[in-house]
């Protein structure tokens, strides 16, 4: 279990983002982090990386303190951060980015599995290129594959329907929706679209820097449009304001 407790963090001109936030995050499900614009919900995302550090507060994996851990320390200990904008590898194709994600040397099966849990063809995608031949679409359900392929036991992922189209969204969602089936660990995804948080097991609204809400999908997503009136804006795929 990874546990927050009283986490403070400013931006480096002093502006307070988290103010004494507080969160605990099981060995498994999903878990949707929504609220408005300037909450503190990727920063969150990011210091449970490691990409950043609180000014104070702590965050336990297990009851072990991480706090200081960096983001290669947390990799090493399961924690995996999958960025908005995926990183592109001239040189590198597919099945090799999956083979480093998993540490070892895939067999064709293996390959094949991954992909096809992401909505893939492997046939089509295992050769080619990790680069900008990739719509932005194929190369988050890529990175979704090489994730699955790490067995990483907490796997964040920050705002992943950014940039892509409607047909590429539907394939995320289903990426989404076989990872919840597949993958014996716990997946956060930051993100306000209604589709999304209609595959949470669990919703966690994050506003002015804390918590202020956090349940069940089906108790917390009825309430949504009463915790923020309108700095959540519309959802880019639905037109629903949340």
């Amino acid at each position: 279990m990874l546990a927050l407790h009283d986490i403070h963090w400013s931006t480096p001109e002093g502006v307070p983002i988290l103010k004494g936030l507080d969160l605990e995050i099981g060995d498994r499900g999903l878990a949707v982090i929504t609220g408005p614009n300037g909450g503190g919900k990727t920063t969150l995302a990011k210091l449970v990386a490691g990409l950043i550090h609180p000014d104070s507060g702590r965050i336990l994996l297990d009851g072990e303190d991480i706090t200081d851990l960096d983001v290669t320390e947390r990799a090493r200990k399961g924690i995996s951060y999958a960025f908005q904008q995926p990183v592109r590898f001239k040189g590198l194709t597919v099945r090799d980015l999956l083979c480093l994600g998993s540490g070892r040397q895939l067999d064709e099966k293996d390959v094949c599995s991954l992909l096809s849990k992401v909505g893939l063809c492997a046939k089509d995608y295992k050769d080619r290129e990790v680069n900008a031949s990739l719509s932005g679409g194929e190369i988050k359900r890529i990175e979704i594959a090489s994730v699955l392929a790490r067995q990483s036991r907490l796997v964040i992922f920050d705002e992943p329907e950014a940039g892509i189209d409607l047909w590429s969204f539907n394939g995320l969602i289903e990426a989404f929706e076989e990872m919840k089936r597949s993958h014996d660990a716990s997946e956060v995804i930051i993100s306000h679209q209604e589709r999304i948080l209609a595959v949470a097991d669990r919703i966690i609204v994050v506003e002015g820097g804390k918590v202020v809400k956090d349940g069940p999908r089906e108790e917390v997503l009825p309430t949504l449009a009463t915790i923020s009136p309108c700095p959540m804006g519309r959802d880019a795929i639905t037109g629903v304001r949340l």
